[in-house]
C-alpha cells in the first residue's frame, strides 16, 4: 500500500475500489479507538484524512462513534459528555501532530457528510472548540488554525449550531477576542485602535492565516440578528477591528487584498449605525472638511473597490460587497457620503465625452450600470443614486438617461423626482464649463455632440409625410406581431403599455414640474 504522503495531493479516487476504500476507513477508526501510540495514530489520521475527501466512504466515519473518537484525539471533549469541554493539552511534538491531524479530518468530514454534520451538532463539537479557543493557551499554530476552520464549518452548515454559537457561547465576543490577541491590538478609546504607523511591519503569515480563519466565522454568527444585551457595543468594537485591519498590510499584495475582502464581507452583516466607528477617530483625529470625521479607512475601502472593478472579473463575489457597503455608508452618514463624491463625482468639467468612456472612477462605474449581470448593474447605480442623494435630475447630469434609465424603471422615476431617502440640504455647486455647456447637452447620452447632418433637412413636406407614415406602418407591424410593445410612462413615474398610460388623465398644470 502507498504511504499517505504519497497520496497527498490526492482528490479523485477510482469507483471500483469505494467498498475497500469504505472499508478502510472502518479499519482505521477501530485501530484509532484503542490505546495506541502517537505515531501509529498520526499515520492513521493522515490516511483518514486523504480518504475523506471521497464523500461516498464516510459512512463509518459520519456516525457517532466515527466523530467521537476523532473529537476525542483532537482533544475536544463533547458537550454532551459534562465537565471541562477541552482535555489536557498535548505535551509533545507528537501530540501535537495527532491533534492537528484530527482536527483535519474533523474538517473533512464535517464539510463532506450531512450525518457528521448532524451528529457534530448532536455532540456539541462547537462547545469544545469554544473551550478551546477561549483558554487562548500559547500552542501550535495548526491546532488554532483547524479549530476555527471547524468552527466555520460548523456555523456555515448547521443553522441550529449558528444559533447556539450566538445565543449561549457567545462565540462574536470570543472571536473578538482571537482576533484582538492576534492582531496583537492596543487599544486607546473605546472603539478606536492604535494607529499601526507607516512603518508597521506586515502581518505574519501565520497570524493572517489564523485571523481569516476568525473573520469567516464571524461572518457566519453576524449574518442573522445578533441584537442582545450588549450586542451594539460588540458589534462596534467588531468594527473597529475591521477598520484597524483594512489600514494593515500582510506579507504579499494578494494576501492582502483577500484580508480586506474578509473585512469588507463582514462589515456589510453589521448594521449601518455601527459605521460611524469607521471615521469617528478621537485620538487619531480627522480632516476639518468632513466635521473632524477620519476618511482613512473609506479611502482604502474605494482604492479596492477600483482595484476589483479594474480586475474585469468576478463581479458578483468581488465587487458588489464593497459597492453594498459604500453605498449603504454613504446613505446613512453624510460625511462619508460627501467625501466619496468628492472621490467619485467631483464637479463636472469635461462634458464632451460621453459618460461611460475613460478612465476615472466615475466612468467605470457609468460603465457597470449597463453590465450584463442585473446585480452588478443594479449595484453600480444604486451606488452612483445614493451619491447623487437620489436625485434623478443629479444622476442624469453625471450618467445620461440612456445608462440611468435601467435604475429609473425599476424605482419609477422615469418621469423624474427624488427617491425616498431624506438627505441634507448641501448643495451641489456647478463649473463655469458645465454651466456653459449644459443647454448643448444631449440628456440621453450625457455629453455634447458634434452637431449632426439633419437627414430630412432637403426632403419636401410630402416627402418627410410619407417617411412619417412608412415609420408608423413599421411599428405597427412589429406591434402586431408582438416583436415589440410600445410602452408609456404613468404619472406615477413607472411603465405601462402606451394604451393605458395614455388612458390616464392628464396631470393639470399644479402638478406639473
Amino acid at each position: 500500500m502507498k504511504t499517505p504522503n504519497k497520496n497527498s495531493r490526492t482528490f479523485t479516487f477510482d469507483p471500483k475500489e469505494e467498498d475497500l476504500r469504505s472499508r478502510l476507513c472502518q479499519g482505521l477508526l477501530t485501530v484509532l479507538g484503542r490505546q495506541v501510540g502517537s505515531c501509529c495514530q498520526s499515520t492513521c489520521l493522515e490516511t483518514l484524512r486523504i480518504l475523506s475527501r471521497d464523500k461516498r466512504v464516510l459512512g463509518p466515519v459520519g456516525t457517532r462513534e466515527g466523530m467521537l473518537v476523532l473529537a476525542g484525539l483532537a482533544r475536544l471533549q463533547s458537550g454532551e459528555e459534562g465537565g471541562d469541554s477541552l482535555q489536557e493539552d498535548a505535551q509533545t511534538e507528537e501530540e501535537e501532530r495527532v491533534v492537528v491531524e484530527a482536527l483535519k479530518c474533523l474538517c473533512n468530514v464535517v464539510f463532506n457528510s450531512v450525518a457528521a454534520q448532524q451528529v457534530g451538532a448532536d455532540v456539541q463539537l462547537a462547545r469544545g472548540l469554544c473551550a478551546r479557543l477561549h483558554a487562548a493557551r500559547a500552542g501550535c499554530h495548526e491546532v488554532g488554525l483547524f479549530s476555527l476552520r471547524l468552527l466555520f464549518l460548523l456555523s456555515a452548515l448547521r443553522p441550529d449550531v449558528r444559533g447556539g454559537l450566538q445565543r449561549e457561547l457567545h462565540a462574536v465576543g470570543l472571536l473578538t477576542e482571537v482576533l484582538e490577541r492576534t492582531l496583537d491590538l492596543r487599544w486607546v478609546g473605546p472603539y478606536e485602535v492604535a494607529h499601526p504607523g507607516l512603518q508597521a511591519l506586515p502581518i505574519p503569515a501565520e497570524d493572517n492565516e489564523r485571523a481569516m480563519e476568525a473573520l469567516k466565522a464571524l461572518f457566519n454568527l453576524t449574518l442573522s440578528d445578533t441584537s442582545d444585551e450588549g450586542g451594539d457595543h460588540q458589534l462596534r468594537l467588531v468594527t473597529a477591528i475591521m477598520r484597524h485591519l483594512l489600514m494593515l498590510k500582510t506579507q504579499t499584495e494578494d494576501k492582502t487584498e483577500e484580508a480586506h475582502s474578509h473585512a469588507i464581507n463582514l462589515l456589510s452583516n453589521l448594521p449601518v449605525s455601527c459605521l460611524d466607528v469607521l471615521i469617528d477617530l478621537p485620538v487619531q483625529g480627522g480632516q476639518e472638511e468632513y466635521s473632524g470625521k477620519n476618511m482613512d479607512a473609506v479611502q482604502v475601502l474605494l482604492d479596492f473597490m477600483e482595484k476589483r472593478i479594474d480586475k474585469g472579473a468576478n463581479y458578483k463575489e468581488g465587487l458588489t460587497p464593497v459597492l453594498s457597503l459604500l453605498t449603504e455608508g454613504s446613505r446613512y452618514h453624510r460625511e462619508i457620503r460627501r467625501y466619496i463624491k468628492t472621490q467619485v463625482l467631483p464637479p463636472l468639467k469635461e462634458v464632451k465625452v460621453r459618460p461611460e468612456i475613460g478612465s476615472t472612477v466615475r466612468n467605470k462605474l457609468v460603465r457597470l450600470m449597463t453590465h450584463v449581470d442585473m446585480g452588478v448593474k443594479q449595484s453600480a447605480a444604486e451606488f452612483l443614486f445614493v451619491l447623487c442623494k437620489e436625485s434623478v435630475d443629479h444622476l442624469l447630469k453625471y450618467t445620461g438617461y440612456g445608462n440611468a434609465a435601467g435604475l429609473l424603471v425599476a424605482r419609477g422615476l422615469l418621469a423624474g423626482g427624488r427617491g425616498e431617502t431624506l438627505y441634507s440640504d448641501d448643495e451641489d455647486s456647478d463649473t463655469e464649463e458645465y454651466k456653459s455647456a449644459k443647454p448643448f447637452i444631449n440628456p440621453i447620452t450625457g455629453h455634447v455632440e458634434e452637431p449632426m447632418p439633419n437627414p430630412i433637412e432637403d426632403m419636401t413636406e410630402e416627402q418627410k409625410e410619407y417617411e412619417a407614415q412608412k415609420l408608423v406602418n413599421m411599428f405597427d407591424k412589429l406591434s402586431r406581431q408582438q416583436l415589440i410593445r410600445p410602452m408609456g410612462v404613468r404619472r406615477d413615474g413607472t411603465l405601462a403599455p402606451l394604451e393605458e398610460a395614455l388612458r390616464q388623465p392628464t396631470a393639470d398644470s399644479s402638478d406639473s414640474d
